[in-house]
């Protein structure tokens, strides 16, 4: 790379002490992934095993690419595996729902139809089988993108292919949506394979993880196609979270700072905008076509400036490729003239004011704090929350998001497995602990993990309601009951112990009763438990016994 002036190279410095300072380090950046990945996994095997969905996260909670004050939306793909979506009748499948990718001259690049074929022979099905089909000019069955429509709760707004939900106190926002799942790398996508980096980026192994993952299918058309309840995007989010989860912690940081422009200076003009995935975008496109050494803390102003340069271009010819399949415009039908207008000058001025616009974002303070490293003024106002306070910002939420994982799970388990008649289970129990023991001695680290940690729950439910029957067919605790509540005596504080006391107080012994809740209140000393509040989960609060002031006043 030519070489860099020494003011910009005292820039990139400062700019990643600042980032480091407020989290965006390779200690958070892997924590965000680790916590986000154990959720992923936790709801994949719940879901696995009551019915047949998976859940995946993408985007930047996953990615760990984002800040407490970024609040970046966290996104659930719900994969159905109802469908075997292929595109060659070879994979076809006996006794499936099958559904043939096409892509022709009607469809946009990077979207395709799902031609309904036959469950009993591998041809084209003849027949519309309900709403949710139609047949095309061509004669074709093809499946309507709408399909999931009807399924959005009451308090969710539609946004394209997805619903948004506004998070709990304390939570994200999550945008959900439903796919299916292709086993074979998309044809389209293929020549990707054989294209090759500056610095042999992606690596062969990046290439192969991808074509091993298969793709996605997601019910929405292109924005300028002819047929937009009929198209399907294709998405490859396993094979670019591969990829971003190859990049250094400089790369990483410079996507951090694209998103925060982008959100300081970029999104206020109308109804069309830059998103963030066409920022992830572009910084690909850059790392694939500039050398690895590059890409360096000294030189990380540097490096955004290059990607804002491509941005400008992108927009200047209104023209963003995807980065897998090029052909896929990102910016095709996404900005009237005016719009595109105002964008460029904005950007424009951005890259003209060579670092002075960073002064100018409020985000995690890092203007200020920018503003200070360059300033050499080391005391740190006390308004400014220190490092250590902004990992913990970071910290609680995580902790916070792999509790109330474990309770959705164990909560759409139970909806799921409990039915009227208490037989019935009991065995749909022992059919989920025997799938999470799987998932325990055959799966991944991740798995494994998962697993144990929602296990003891069940355990917990599985003896109460073993209990439950034999009390009242004839007052009696069975030794199975016991053992199966025993295993799951620690799944938390309280919940399972007071489970275990009232069984034995429901059969009269009182002297086991009251030697359970002694021991469980000892347990459940302020000196040794803290109950928490949802909102208390997004910052570091002052609590008064154990409810934040803030919801005090607010009761």
């Amino acid at each position: 790379m030519y070489h860099v002036p020494d003011y910009q190279q005292n820039l990139s410095l400062r700019l990643s002490e600042v980032l480091d300072d407020i989290g965006v380090s390779e200690e958070m950046v892997l924590k965000r992934r680790r916590s986000v990945l154990l959720e992923e996994t936790m709801l994949t095997i719940t879901r696995m095993s009551i019915s047949n969905h998976s859940m995946n996260i993408f985007g930047s909670s996953c990615e760990g690419t984002t800040t407490v004050g970024l609040n970046s939306d966290t996104d659930f793909l719900c994969c159905v595996h109802d469908f075997n979506v292929i595109q060659d009748y070879a994979d076809w499948k006996h006794g499936f729902t099958n559904l043939l990718m096409i892509q022709d001259n009607t469809t946009s690049p990077g979207y395709c139809l799902l031609q309904q074929i036959r469950d009993d022979v591998p041809l084209p099905a003849t027949h519309v089988l309900d709403e949710d089909h139609v047949r095309d000019a061509s004669g074709r069955v093809l499946l309507k993108n709408t399909l999931y429509r009807d399924v959005m709760p009451a308090d969710a707004v539609q946004h394209g292919p997805s619903w948004a939900r506004e998070g709990d106190p304390g939570f994200a926002d999550a945008d959900y949506v439903f796919a299916f799942h292709c086993n074979s790398w998309p044809y389209e996508a293929r020549p990707w394979l054989d294209r090759q980096g500056i610095g042999s980026w992606p690596t062969a192994d990046m290439k192969r993880f991808a074509v091993n993952n298969g793709c996605f299918v997601v019910p929405v058309g292109s924005k300028v196609s002819q047929n937009p309840e009929l198209e399907w995007r294709i998405s490859t989010s396993q094979a670019e979270r591969c990829l971003m989860f190859s990049l250094n912690i400089t790369q990483i940081r410079c996507y951090v700072l694209m998103k925060m422009i982008l959100k300081t200076f970029l999104q206020h003009a109308g109804e069309g905008h830059i998103t963030s995935f066409m920022c992830k975008t572009v910084l690909l496109h850059c790392i694939e076509k500039t050398h690895s050494n590059a890409w360096q803390e000294n030189n990380l102003f540097t490096c955004l400036s290059c990607c804002l340069h491509v941005l400008y271009k992108c927009l200047q010819q209104e023209n963003c490729p995807h980065f897998i399949t090029p052909g896929n415009n990102l910016m095709a039908g996404q900005f009237s003239a005016e719009v595109k207008a105002l964008l460029l000058e904005r950007l424009f001025h951005l890259i003209q004011s060579d670092g002075q616009a960073l002064l100018e974002v409020q985000i995690d303070e890092l203007g200020l704090r920018l503003q200070i490293k360059l300033s050499r003024l080391y005391l740190i106002p006390e308004n400014i929350p220190s490092k250590k306070k902004k990992c913990l910002e970071i910290s609680l939420p995580l902790i916070g998001n792999t509790v109330c994982s474990i309770t959705l799970c164990i909560k759409e388990l139970l909806i799921a497995t409990i039915q009227n008649s208490p037989v019935t289970t009991v065995q749909n129990l022992l059919n989920v602990l025997a799938y999470y023991k799987r998932c325990y001695t055959e799966g991944s680290k991740l798995e494994q993990k998962a697993s144990s940690l929602l296990t003891p729950m069940v355990c917990s439910t599985l003896g109460t309601t073993i209990a439950s029957i034999n009390i009242q067919t004839n007052n009696t605790v069975p030794p199975e009951a016991l053992d199966w509540l025993s295993a799951g005596l620690n799944s938390d504080v309280a919940s399972s112990r007071l489970k275990l006391a009232s069984v034995f107080y429901s059969v009269g012994n009182m002297v086991e009763t009251e030697f359970i809740l002694r021991n469980t209140e000892g347990h459940y000393g302020f000196g040794i438990t803290e109950a928490s509040c949802g909102c208390c989960l997004n910052k570091v609060c002052i609590r008064k016994r154990n409810v934040c002031r803030s919801c005090i006043s607010s009761k």
